[in-house]
């Protein structure tokens, strides 16, 4: 009998200490570990070490110069270090597992040298800083010298980050250059090159404090605990920590502040109190860790101070968009200092994944496959296994497929449910779904002269809430709903915002009118009881709305419940409440006949611009309070584009009495830059084609599933229900396993590098975005993943991507940082010469050699919006005041000049990314020879940089602007 305990460093403090629990009686205990125990831990009771003699070391990538962890053999100095940890208090044991001969001719006396194998950057960096001549003279004097290719290389990187000047005074030897403002940084800071770029960003854009965490924090292990075995609610508790701002260095800021603002001693001291240990479990975060973090975001702090970059102690108060604009910054910061680690998204194909789903909501549902026959029989099984990530709804069943929906609040927006996220992290790190199922053949003896295959996979739909298991009705579910749209145009009254666009209201017409006052009269004669069962979320009731002067109870359903209140909704007008559970009512069934009548509109053709996706979540606040003003209190006329997923889709007008006609509230929202155009979704103008013929034609025919038959499906159903559900039967049973959970809206990420292009690409299981779906399909908006750290397979045919950040889906963002970022730009043109086409970006182009000075890290890109003259001229304006805030930082300027440079620099980039009028979507277009650069004719070229006064401390040099033929 053996008792396992897992030991490397993810694991939680309290797994790495039941290695030093006594075994109990009986037992023989294993600690499987990694080299951590090499020198870091000793357990007393070892008596035997099993050698493996492997080793996983950090080495880089000859072709990528990504780092990776390969395995091989381990060196007889780090064996013999490993059989030390046998024997400490008795006699002891070393079992190698392999042959003596092996032994002693192939393992290898000591490891290899870091200095051949890890990057030089720092190495180059510290050589000159000290002054000792050129960088490769005097490696080569080393005990194992590098390659020269490596030392080039890595001054090549070095000048690629702004820490060596990109040009000496003369272009002969272009593996040299001085060390910048942010190379001498970077040479005192104990992180990562790339860690020091984004301190020094930090402090140019205005928030350092936060940089320093994130550099802390990356710079020692990762201090999220992925609990053994528990790798989702590790997921979760990261996806809780990142808020919405999907990226794993906000999640640490997140957590990180989190820790501190618990008011727990974060400092010097190592004593863990008992308070922070369990707060610490419940999310998921390794304490002790989170306390080295802030010894070196407090040292790194003092550090930086000598470069004039200081920590504002007084933050100044921020509204709710002050927040978020604060944030969109610090995720610009993270793109410009992980600069070329760029990555972007393929497209999922909407009309595929629309089938795949069965007309399934996306963003609440995922598919399972392998489904065993009479599936539906095991639905309880299925629902406690999808219990971690979230609460089911309903399960429907239509053959070997099963589409598992999870529980969405109406008064939530259009986003994909964590949920479903957690569903696809499962089948990501391959937790099996297994099923107890019944052989068939014992199903169908118990069916008889029913014929079993009609029986064994039939549509079937199990409401989970209600408790139900019946046949899927073949009627048409569009039809059905427009009973309640007697014509395309509307009047309604707005009852419930949810977000800008996005409501909830009731139709204000005679007919529905007469329809309420009946349906409220009838709940008035009723004698109501109180409520038999306890209430939950989705239970439909009569509730009061305290509100109304008449205070009469109407039809609703409960969202949540805290306490003694329920939170409900009322189905029939679309708004919500705070009412005491005592006051909730059971409904008599004679009332849930009638459909709802509440409506759930979206405005058509409309997403955020990019003022609102900088200064919000989705929608700004200011806009949210815009759109507020224009439908509160108005009966509106809405006219119905489609219907999708029982949500109306619509062009809502606006009567204003001083013009007296009717305004598009979505052309104000646009015209005020708060929204811009957008395309629907194919799902969307499906329903607009359907819904042209159904107003066209005078007679709306029904069809409907024939009830006799409905009914002897039910009864079946049933009856295996009863005879083989929760193991009454005594029929033997098999395991299966069912393959998913699917979301068809998952896609894939590649690199934007030349090098790269061509490879595997896979984001490390422990990031956030580990799991991307694509939440508008029908958006052609690129977005851009950037990669705090990149590493490589043993083969080198697949990049790793660790510590991602996902900006916001902006148009043109990704070219826009691209271009503001890179050392060096060569635009594309169009064969007439009138507009750009895509960019260049890299670090440009030796005259000397001829030839590009670091091509594996150049990226071509062509626009997907439309960029002129005065964008790139706003790029240079915009680098040209970042020079400028790290020459006043190296002379010491005072704090008031330099928050005065740190603020015009957070407004130029904020009025480049914000345009007022949205920039025009253009279709991609690859340049015909892609990745070659001076392909532009010399005379079309206008230098910018002649005018730049070049000093040591610039971090960009101008771009070089193409003239077009306007």
């Amino acid at each position: 009998r053996w008792q396992v305990y897992p030991l490397h460093s993810c694991v939680t403090l309290e797994e790495q200490s039941n290695v030093f629990l006594t075994t109990a009686p009986g037992y023989r205990k294993v600690i499987l570990s990694t080299n951590i125990a090499e020198s870091s831990v000793t357990v007393p009771d070892v008596k035997y070490v099993v050698d493996f003699c492997l080793i996983r070391i950090l080495v880089c990538d000859d072709e990528t110069n990504y780092q990776s962890l390969r395995l091989c053999w381990a060196s007889k100095t780090n064996c013999n270090q490993r059989k030390g940890r046998a024997g400490r208090v008795s006699k002891g044991y070393c079992y190698r597992l392999v042959h003596k001969e092996f032994w002693t001719d192939f393992i290898p006396e000591k490891a290899v040298p870091e200095i051949l194998r890890c990057p030089l950057g720092t190495t180059v960096l510290k050589v000159k800083k000290l002054d000792m001549g050129a960088p490769k003279a005097l490696l080569a004097t080393a005990l194992s010298p590098p390659s020269v290719g490596d030392i080039e290389r890595a001054i090549l990187q070095l000048k690629e980050l702004g820490a060596l000047t990109t040009s000496v005074q003369t272009e002969e030897n272009l593996h040299d250059g001085e060390l910048t403002f942010l190379g001498n940084v970077l040479a005192q800071l104990p992180v990562d090159l790339r860690l020091g770029k984004l301190i020094v960003l930090g402090h140019v854009f205005g928030c350092l404090e936060e940089c320093l965490i994130i550099a802390a924090a990356h710079s020692l292990r990762n201090f999220f605990a992925v609990p053994f075995k528990q790798h989702v609610d590790g997921y979760r508790n990261k996806l809780f920590f990142a808020g919405n701002s999907k990226s794993d260095c906000i999640a640490i800021l997140n957590a990180f502040k989190k820790q501190v603002s618990k008011n727990f001693c974060i400092c010097i001291s190592h004593f863990l109190f008992q308070e922070e240990l369990e707060w610490g479990r419940s999310n998921g975060i390794h304490i002790k860790k989170v306390k080295e973090v802030a010894e070196l975001f407090y040292n790194l702090k003092q550090r930086v101070r000598a470069f004039n970059m200081c920590v504002n102690a007084q933050p100044p108060a921020m509204d709710q968009e002050s927040v978020y604009k604060q944030r969109f910054i610090l995720q610009v910061v993270i793109a410009g200092a992980f600069y070329p680690n760029y990555f972007t998204f393929g497209k999922s194909d909407e009309k595929v994944a629309m089938r795949d789903l069965a007309g399934k909501d996306p963003k609440t549902t995922v598919m399972l496959k392998n489904i065993p026959p009479y599936g539906y029989l095991y639905h309880k099984q299925l629902q406690s296994l999808f219990r971690q990530c979230g609460q089911v709804k309903s399960i429907a069943y239509d053959g070997s497929k099963a589409f598992v929906e999870f529980s969405h609040n109406p008064m939530e927006g259009f986003k994909i449910l964590p949920a479903v996220y957690l569903s696809v992290k499962m089948s990501q790190l391959k937790i099996p779904l297994e099923l107890n199922v019944h052989y068939p053949d014992d199903i169908e003896k118990q069916l008889q002269d029913v014929r079993a295959a009609s029986m064994s996979s039939p549509r079937v739909n199990v409401d989970c809430q209600k408790q139900t298991v019946e046949p899927v009705e073949l009627s048409f579910g569009t039809l059905q709903q427009l009973k309640m749209i007697p014509s395309r145009l509307l009047s309604i009254r707005v009852t419930e915002i949810v977000e800008v666009g996005h409501f909830w209201g009731y139709r204000t017409d005679e007919k529905n009118r007469t329809i309420l006052e009946a349906l409220t009269a009838e709940i008035d004669c009723h004698n109501l009881m109180d409520l038999t069962v306890s209430p939950h979320p989705e239970l439909v009731c009569l509730a009061p709305f305290t509100h109304l002067e008449n205070r009469g109870y109407y039809r609703a359903c409960i969202l949540n419940v805290c306490g003694d209140f329920a939170e409900v909704f009322f189905v029939d007008y679309g708004n919500r409440s705070k009412v005491p559970l005592k006051k909730l009512k059971e409904i008599p069934s004679c009332l849930l006949e009638l459909p709802f009548q509440a409506l759930e509109f979206k405005i058509c053709k409309m997403r955020p611009s990019a003022q609102s996706l900088v200064c919000g979540e989705w929608w700004s606040y200011s806009a949210s309070q815009r759109f507020a003003s224009l439908v509160n209190g108005y009966t509106l006329l809405v006219e119905v584009y489609s219907l999708v997923r029982s949500v109306l889709h619509v062009d809502v007008f606006h009567c204003l009495r001083w013009k007296e006609e009717l305004v598009n509230i979505r052309d104000v929202l646009i015209e005020e830059c708060y929204a811009e155009l957008a395309e629907e979704s194919y799902e969307s103008q499906q329903s607009h084609d359907l819904l042209k013929g159904f107003f066209s034609d005078e007679e709306k025919k029904e069809e409907e599933m024939p009830v006799s038959s409905r009914k002897e499906e039910k009864h079946l159903i049933e009856r295996l229900l009863n005879l083989f559900s929760n193991n009454k039967s005594d029929a033997p049973t098999h395991k299966v396993t069912v393959v998913g959970p699917i979301s068809p809206y998952e896609v894939k990420c590649y690199s934007m590098t030349r090098i790269s292009q061509f490879r595997n690409c896979f984001i490390e299981k422990e990031s956030i975005n580990s799991v991307v779906l694509h939440d508008a399909s029908e958006d052609p908006v690129q977005q851009l993943l950037v990669a705090a750290s990149l590493s490589a397979n043993a083969s080198g045919s697949t990049v790793i991507l660790e510590k991602t950040s996902l900006m916001p889906p902006i148009r043109g963002l990704l070219a826009l940082l691209s271009m503001l970022f890179a050392p060096a730009i060569e635009l594309r043109v169009d064969k007439s010469g009138k507009y750009y086409t895509g960019v260049l970006c890299g670090l440009g182009w030796s005259q000397t050699c001829e030839a590009s000075l670091l091509p594996e890290n150049d990226i071509e890109l062509p626009f997907d919006v439309h960029f002129g003259v005065e964008d790139i001229t706003e790029i240079n304006i915009l680098r040209t005041a970042i020079n400028k805030l790290l020459c006043e930082c190296a002379v010491y300027s005072g704090l008031e000049k330099m928050t005065q440079l740190q603020e015009d620099i957070r407004q130029k980039l904020l009025c480049l990314i914000s345009k007022p009028k949205p920039r025009d979507i253009i279709v991609p277009t690859w340049y015909e020879k892609p990745y070659a650069w001076n392909q532009v004719d010399s005379q079309c070229i206008i230098d910018q940089s002649e005018k730049q006064h070049e000093g040591e401390n610039d971090l960009y040099q101008l771009h070089k602007l193409v003239l077009l033929n306007v």
